[in-house]
């Protein structure tokens, strides 16, 4: 081969290799790489370069790549090879760009119609290349065009194309399952594909699909069973064997999704219990494979319907498991706590093995084994677990699992704890060394246990644990580095409870108060706990008739905080020497003693306000009007609404243009001079107006009045939506999703009786003699009774004082002002409001068109149709309106011809069912060529108003029906 190397490739790629191979510090492969980049950007750009050194580029790329640094500039290059017609260079091709590039990628549309053209090749090895690259660079964007041609490999002869085909649809079905949910029928379908390749293949997307809808999936039981069971029998050929273990990961994923399956359903799982034997009798546990199957065996029986025989089984294979070395332990302290769920008795059985894991100086094993005790205590062993878990907190430095460690203690002792005194004494360890990594709520439910006692009406037994507490805090205050968090429930306990029981004087307890602030100068919450105590022991000691001795110590801390910078600490301050110089009954009223557990009654409705409320409104005030209520405001919900209006305004909009109003033809202009003649329209008021303006009148030159446009409520047309608006468009929509939820059953473990469980399983007696102090361990974990009930929560100590803080009075009735009863009267529409027809619940009162018919013709009464009534007298007129519509051919769409009878159109109006008119809803104006009358034109547009708004004021769906 001359200067080549191995499998065809240059010395110069072979020397590459070897000299990062043997680099000694990651400076000098840098060095290395950043050589081979300077000269493949040189060489990659030449001219004319053979296909075999391209491959070998792109190989480099390759190296370069997975070292770290940046090949970018060769990307192009690795995709033009995909393009390739020879085999070789399109499958180096396709294994480069499936590194290089990611889903997202910019350069991935370019490969999308190679993918297509590869997917319909005859050789199926280019076949299997394109769907490797199927899997990883097609998004969600790109599937429908690689989809249908995907689906149609599920029939290719080559079982390595199918199964490769199911693996794409898997990954389809990761990134987008709405894409592939109409093909499930299809992974049903190749379960029974005769290459067992393939329905191991089918098994991973079926477990996902019943991970999300168990019982859709139901039937497919009887089939997994008969999977499992010819693979346990060895049916499958020698090449599925790993180590003699018949096909073990499809096994294991047959036991997964059987473990779904029969999950509190009794009927399913009695179908599994005979496979599930043969599998405990078949596995070799020589092997770590068979270990592997019969772990996942045991979880299996662990989540289906319990079976006696089984859980035995189950039991002596977690025995094997915690006699053997450190990972089988593992296994086996994860397995018998699954079991435990089912059968607490379990986990006696094998109580001296869990010891010796518990001791055990493996790191690893010793936190499985905590998990485990964490799941299997009870009244009787709570005190011996918690003592463990805090002294292995203690010992540990991992601040994230000292956590965890010290909430699953207050948990336990929260549940289990046999007495509020050794509650309080754990707490006391847990806060002490825990440190701040302890909840808040922990020091919060710690103080409400304390105030509310044992939860009994033995007010003896709530003193003692109150004087416990005390004593306990005023040896433990003496350290020198507490937390913030103990800090603060120390500082509340010594101030409700430290001369409670007359043990300690005031001025002891309030000097060590002083201390502890002096300490801890930089922490303002224990500062803020501090001085609150203070203002609680002098507030009783005024109240009980002795005399205040402030201490110096004392005194300068009030004076220190009267001048602190936060305002929080300066209001206490200042409240406790105000709170000094009051006299024993006021001190008594404002802080009452024990009083951390009285109801807070809470009057929301303000009642103590209502006779000052009708005193002012009897003198004139006006009347409180609700913000929903109120007009000439701007709606606040239109501050929502705004920005998706605004949002919408930059997209592409489908919606037709309006249709032309009928316009009033304009003659010479008529002066008029102020006279009974004028009819006086009430100005309108806008609800959503933020400043109405009052249009006033200009007198000429001449002395005439003017009247001027009031263009404040009239909606704009084109530009940004402003507060002057008349129509604000709200749409509600409602999405109702549904979920395929599936109503899982909780499994009851009904404890059955059984034969004598240690006759069939009994431990072989260790060779070595037990130690005494491991039997008082195994006594004291697993030798109790097995009482599992659980101690209410410290929430609920005291039944007598647990009743909500926030007692709420029944509100009281407001006084109603006459003038919130009366409606509203609604303004009639502005004439030149060229926006949409608003509908309205109720008519106007005044119609506009009567006005200006009073302007033009005083003594002749024009009869303008009501609401929903349409005059059918002159239907020639209505026609003459509607007649230029159907002419012109009006807008884009394809409009259906008009019914030439009037009553046919007519009865249609007015029935609300009209299928025929133009877009829009309203008619164009008539022809004026022969100059018709103001006064026939005005009684024409009356009614095209009268048919184009008031129908669907009445009617909702009409408006749908004359777009649709």
């Amino acid at each position: 081969m001359g200067s080549q190397g191995g499998f065809g490739q240059s010395k110069e790629f072979l020397d590459l290799v070897k000299s990062i191979g043997e680099a000694r510090s990651k400076s000098e492969e840098d060095r290395i790489i950043l050589g081979e980049i300077e000269t493949l950007k040189r060489r990659i750009v030449e001219p004319d370069i053979p296909k075999r050194k391209m491959k070998e580029y792109i190989i480099r790329l390759v190296y370069v790549e997975m070292l770290g640094h940046d090949a970018s500039f060769g990307y192009i290059h690795a995709v033009k090879m995909t393009h390739d017609d020879s085999l070789l260079l399109k499958r180096t091709g396709y294994l480069a760009v499936t590194l290089f590039l990611n889903e997202d990628h910019d350069l991935i549309i370019l490969i999308v119609n190679t993918i297509q053209k590869d997917l319909r090749s005859d050789n199926y090895l280019v076949v299997c290349a394109a769907l490797n690259a199927v899997c990883r660079l097609i998004n969600e964007e790109t599937i429908p065009a690689v989809l249908p041609q995907v689906v149609e490999l599920l029939g290719h002869a080559k079982e390595a194309v199918r199964k490769k085909a199911i693996m794409a649809l898997h990954r389809f079905y990761q990134k987008s399952p709405a894409s592939v949910l109409h093909l499930i029928s299809n992974f049903r379908k190749t379960l029974c594909d005769k290459d067992p390749g393939v329905m191991g293949a089918t098994l991973c997307p079926l477990f996902d699909l019943v991970t999300v809808d168990v019982k859709s999936h139901k039937d497919l039981v009887i089939s997994f069973i008969s999977i499992l069971k010819q693979v346990a029998e060895k049916r499958l050929p020698k090449s599925y064997e790993y180590h003699q273990m018949p096909a073990p990961f499809i096994q294991i994923k047959l036991l997964k999704i059987l473990a779904l399956l029969g999950s509190g359903d009794k009927q399913a799982s009695e179908q599994m219990y005979t496979v599930l034997g043969d599998i405990f009798k078949k596995s070799d546990t020589l092997i770590n494979i068979g270990n592997a199957v019969l772990y996942e065996c045991i979880c299996c029986v662990s989540c289906i319907y319990p079976n006696p025989k089984l859980l035995d089984t189950a039991a002596d294979a977690i025995s094997k498991f915690l006699k053997s070395d450190h990972n089988l332990k593992y296994m086996g302290i994860d397995a018998l706590g699954r079991l435990i769920k089912i059968s607490p008795d379990i986990a006696e059985q094998h109580q001296l093995a869990v010891i010796d894991c518990l001791e055990d100086p493996d790191d690893t094993l010793k936190r499985k084994t905590f998990e485990l005790l964490y799941k299997m205590t009870k009244s009787s062993n709570v005190e011996v677990i918690v003592n463990r878990m805090i002294d292995y907190m203690i010992s540990i430095n991992d601040n994230h699992y000292k956590t965890e460690i010290a909430s699953r203690c207050v948990e336990l002792a929260e549940q289990f704890a046999p007495s509020n005194h050794w509650f309080i004494q754990t707490m006391n360890k847990v806060f002490e060394h825990a440190g701040d990594l302890v909840n808040i709520k922990v020091a919060h439910n710690l103080m409400r246990l304390i105030a509310e006692g044992f939860g009994e009406d033995d007010d003896n037994a709530d003193s003692q644990l109150r004087s416990s507490a005390v004593e306990s805090y005023l040896r433990i205050i003496a350290e020198p580095k507490l937390p913030s968090v103990f800090l603060q429930v120390i500082c509340w306990v010594l101030g409700e409870y430290g001369t409670a029981d007359g043990k300690y004087s005031a001025s002891y307890i309030t000097g060590k108060l002083c201390d502890v602030a002096e300490a801890y100068s930089n922490d303002e919450t224990v500062k803020a706990y501090a001085i609150t105590a203070l203002m609680k022991l002098y507030a009783y000691e005024i109240a009980a008739g002795r005399k205040v001795d402030i201490l110096p110590e004392c005194q300068s801390l009030i004076e220190e905080l009267s001048a602190s910078h936060s305002t929080d600490l300066q209001q206490r301050a200042y409240e406790l020497q105000a709170l000094i110089g009051l006299d024993a009954r006021a001190v008594e009223t404002v802080m009452p003693s024990d009083a951390s557990c009285e109801d807070i009654e809470i009057d929301k409705s303000l009642s103590f306000l209502n006779h000052y409320v009708q005193e002012s409104v009897e003198k004139g005030a006006q009347p409180y009007i609700p913000e929903s209520e109120r007009t000439g405001m701007l709606n606040t919900s239109s501050f929502r609404n705004e920005d998706h209006h605004e949002a919408s305004m930059h997209g592409l909009r489908f919606e037709a243009y309006d249709l032309p109003k009928p316009v009033v033809p304009s003659k010479s202009p008529v002066t008029y001079t102020p006279s009974t003649e004028l009819v006086p329209v009430p100005e309108p008021s806008y609800s959503r107006e933020v400043h109405t303006s009052t249009a006033v009148p200009s007198i000429s030159s001449s002395g005439s009045t003017e009247l001027k446009l009031r263009l404040d409520g009239v909606q704009k047309k084109w530009g940004r939506p402003n507060y002057s608006s008349g129509s604000t468009s709200t749409s509600e929509s409602s999405s109702q999703k549904t979920v395929n939820g599936v109503a899982q059953t909780e499994s009851v473990s009904t404890s059955t009786s059984r034969a004598q469980a240690t006759s069939s399983f009994d431990l072989k007696k260790p060779q070595v003699e037990i130690s005494p102090e491991k039997q008082r361990l195994a006594a004291s974990l697993f030798g109790g009774p097995s009482k599992t009930d659980k101690r209410p929560t410290s929430s609920s100590h005291k039944v007598v004082k647990s009743s909500s803080h926030t007692t709420e009075r029944p509100p009281a009735a407001k006084p109603v002002d006459a003038s919130e009863k009366s409606t509203p009267v609604q303004p009639p529409p502005d004439l030149l409001d060229l926006g949409e027809p608003t509908v309205t619940s109720s008519a106007p009162l005044i119609d506009p068109f009567k006005q200006l018919e009073g302007l033009l013709d005083q003594g002749e009464n024009v009869s303008v149709p009501n609401h929903g009534a349409v005059n059918a007298t002159k239907p020639p007129e209505i026609m003459s309106l509607y007649v230029e519509i159907a002419a012109s051919g009006q807008s884009g769409g394809v409009v259906n011809p008009i019914p030439t009878n009037g009553d046919d159109l007519l009865s249609g109006l007015s029935g609300g069912s009209i299928k025929t008119a133009a877009p829009g809803g309203a008619a164009g104006s008539p022809s004026l060529s022969k100059g018709p009358s103001l006064k026939d034109s005005l009684e024409k547009d009356a009614l095209v108003r009268q048919m184009g708004v008031t129908p669907t004021s009445q009617n909702p769906n009409l408006f749908k029906d004359l777009l649709g």
